[in-house]
């Protein structure tokens, strides 16, 4: 879970809180009653269910067994709003949340209202390092839940046959119409040799980040942007999507199952290419970082760039103790950036796929508690991403964060950065 942030005592806490808790409602605010009330996968939930679920969190792990005499808001709702806490009750199955009709958005608006009334009264009391490090949590906790509301509107919206705009200026296109992408990657080379990875200790991180231990690296090199879209439709019309040599086994037989030859979002008409974006639908950018592919294909375009994806020691190494900048989430933007050339920070427009396992570090331990739940029991079955996205909360990420998902993922703002052996 983290140290504790050194300075935070409750009333600052209280106005982090309120800034994250306003962003998560402003993100909301474009959509209707309607809107927040579908679904169009098994992993993908309903605006309202996260607005809710955040609150839950903070009743759940805090109020509840800290305030004296707390009454939860619904008698029902930690049934609704649990996601996968064993240590704390059962949960509503995930792929039904679509059909949650009730409690409605106004309500959902009344659960949020009356969790901050009471976390208020709660920070302005006074709090321990305990209390601030569960405060921290959920606040990282709603932070992470911001951009998966926003990967799951952009997969409800693009599910309807009108391709309706969550904001006319989300995904607007930069520059000149007929831009060619940006010059071929560069490549940075770092000393192979013993180095050392994870958390520092310096303020919040998740228990997944710890501990810092050494690692063996061999001599490698780095592209110094991630891939664009100009680079794939390379890609795609060398037949990458239709050639078998160059996809892992689980990965071909997903491209045939699911019929893919393309990233999501992408449209092909005559030719003439097309990509979603939350600001509605318009011609693909070849000097845009591609986004929303899955570790399959970006294993497989790594391979025939002839080159690799990095592994996240080797990511980490590379970014070393960088400020978390770069194009992460801007309300008016929500897209990656075009490329212009070397990419001054390695965060930001695209979560990158490492070849790494997500697996416990070496003396991982979980943290105490139903909590311990948050990370450590989805350590099989999924890949490593490092860097954030054009929809990370800014100051969210770090050079240790470890970001995960099953390598058939590809609703989520992710995209690659090739590494080579040096």
């Amino acid at each position: 879970m983290g140290d504790v942030l050194t300075g935070l005592d409750g009333r600052t806490l209280l106005a982090r809180y309120r800034a994250v808790r306003d962003l998560t409602e402003m993100l909301a605010e474009p959509l209707s009653a309607e809107d927040q009330t579908v679904q169009s996968m098994p992993d993908v939930s309903p605006t309202k269910w996260h607005r809710a679920h955040t609150s839950w969190f903070f009743e759940t792990f805090l109020l509840v067994p800290l305030v004296p005499g707390y009454l939860p808001y619904h008698p029902d709702f930690g049934y609704l709003f649990n996601s996968y806490y064993e240590g704390v009750g059962a949960q509503y199955p995930r792929s039904d949340r679509g059909l949650l009709s009730r409690p409605g958005v106004g309500e959902v608006a009344a659960y949020r209202s009356y969790v901050d009334e009471a976390m208020a009264g709660l920070l302005d009391g006074g709090i321990g390092p305990r209390t601030a490090d569960l405060v921290t949590l959920g606040l990282n906790h709603e932070e992470q839940h911001q951009e998966l509301l926003l990967m799951d509107i952009k997969h409800v919206l693009a599910q309807n046959p009108l391709l309706p705009a969550y904001s006319p200026t989300a995904g607007e296109r930069v520059g000149s119409a007929d831009r060619a992408g940006p010059p071929g990657a560069g490549w940075t080379s770092y000393p192979g040799g013993v180095h050392e990875i994870g958390h520092t200790g310096d303020g919040f991180a998740y228990d997944n980040e710890s501990p810092r231990h050494r690692v063996l690296l061999e001599p490698f090199a780095l592209a110094d942007r991630p891939v664009t879209c100009g680079e794939w439709t390379e890609f795609v019309d060398d037949g990458g999507y239709h050639r078998a040599d160059l996809w892992l086994s689980d990965g071909w037989a997903a491209l045939r199952a699911q019929g893919i030859d393309a990233p999501l979002y992408w449209s092909d008409r005559d030719g003439d290419r097309s990509v979603f974006t939350l600001g509605g639908s318009r011609a693909v950018d070849p000097a845009e970082p591609v986004v929303h592919v899955s570790y399959y294909e970006a294993d497989a375009f790594a391979r025939w760039a002839d080159a690799r994806l990095p592994t996240e020691a080797e990511w980490e190494v590379a970014a070393g103790p960088a400020r978390a900048e770069g194009n992460l989430l801007d309300r008016d933007r929500l897209h990656p950036r075009p490329v212009a050339g070397p990419s001054s920070s390695p965060f930001g427009d695209v979560w990158q796929w490492t070849s790494s396992a997500y697996s416990p570090y070496p003396g991982f331990r979980p943290a105490p508690g139903a909590v311990g739940e948050y990370n450590g029991k989805f350590m099989v079955g999924q890949y490593v991403l490092r860097g954030g996205s054009c929809a990370t909360p800014p100051g969210h990420v770090r050079s240790s964060y470890r970001n995960f998902f099953p390598p058939g993922a590809r609703w989520a703002f992710s995209g690659l950065r090739l590494a080579r052996d040096a």
